[in-house]
């Protein structure tokens, strides 16, 4: 854990973030790493007292010719549970370990999915992750498909060919720095606030709270928010019809006057405004 944790030091995705917190809790000394390197979607390289250490998937150990096949069942097992499992090794010599991380799922995230689905969306689990681990989350949440061991510039090809042909607009959840080219990437894309800097200036929409509640919560505001822009522009087309041939041509002048019409104009705008602030009602969870 010393290992691990001591490569992890330098990064920022959240399995790394994770993997210090737990072996500083234990109070194992966190080593400063020394030329360390992010392998894109695969794991982190570091040199801890002057040994290389590699922690990351499974991928990264076979291209550096370290055989799992030993641990290979009970790794499967703890994938079979929901949890990622990140292999730690010494460059050129041996698998040292695994470490098994797991997401802890909140409560309202199975319910976010479930009023996502009844307002129509489609969802699809898109992850770096194995297949056991992100069909076993998806399952307990309810999402309809799994598209998992993608690396970052593949999520870019998944959303690329659900855009095909520009029947399906695309929104991207993410918080991670894999995930910054598939925000992108995506018609909307959004960022998990809690997320990485880099996450979050690739999304065009930033959730301050760190829950799928409020992405649903965001849909509902822009639909409302669209609504009312649908009824002023409606309500100020009206009013131009019907005022302007008046001004126009002098109907009404001397019953009217010049008083009376700016203050008429001055309504127009406070009713625009007034219904615009009823989205401050809207009724959010």
């Amino acid at each position: 854990l010393q290992k691990a944790g001591s490569a992890e030091s330098g990064s920022e995705h959240p399995l790394g973030k994770a993997i210090v917190k737990k072996a500083k809790e234990k109070g194992i000394e966190v080593l400063e790493p020394k030329n360390f390197k992010a392998i894109f979607g695969k794991g982190v390289m570091a040199e801890i007292n002057g040994k290389k250490i590699l922690v990351g998937r499974k991928e990264l150990m076979e291209e550096n010719n370290l055989d799992v096949s030993s641990a290979q069942e009970m790794v499967s097992q703890l994938q079979e549970e929901g949890k990622t499992v990140m292999w730690v090794a010494e460059e050129g010599k041996r698998v040292l370990g695994a470490i098994a991380v797991a997401d802890t799922l909140k409560d309202e995230t199975k319910t976010a999915v479930e009023r996502l689905h009844k307002m129509g969306f489609k969802t699809i689990m898109l992850t770096g992750d194995n297949q056991r681990t992100a069909r076993a989350i998806a399952k307990k949440v309810g999402i309809d498909e799994v598209i998992a061991e993608v690396l970052p510039d593949q999520k870019v090809e998944v959303i690329k060919k659900l855009q095909k042909g520009g029947e399906i607009k695309v929104a991207m959840v993410g918080d991670g720095i894999n995930d910054a080219p598939a925000l992108t990437q995506a018609d909307v894309g959004v960022a998990i606030g809690t997320g990485t800097d880099i996450a979050i200036e690739a999304g065009e929409i930033t959730l301050v709270r760190g829950d799928l509640i409020a992405l649903v919560n965001a849909i509902l505001l822009s639909k409302a928010t669209f609504k009312t822009i649908r009824q002023n522009l409606f309500w100020a087309f009206i009013y131009n019809v019907v005022a302007l041939p008046v001004a126009a041509f002098g109907i009404l002048a001397t019953m009217i006057g010049p008083i009376i019409a700016a203050a008429a104009m001055a309504f127009s705008s406070l009713s625009v405004v007034s219904n615009s602030l009823r989205l401050r009602k809207i009724k959010l969870q």
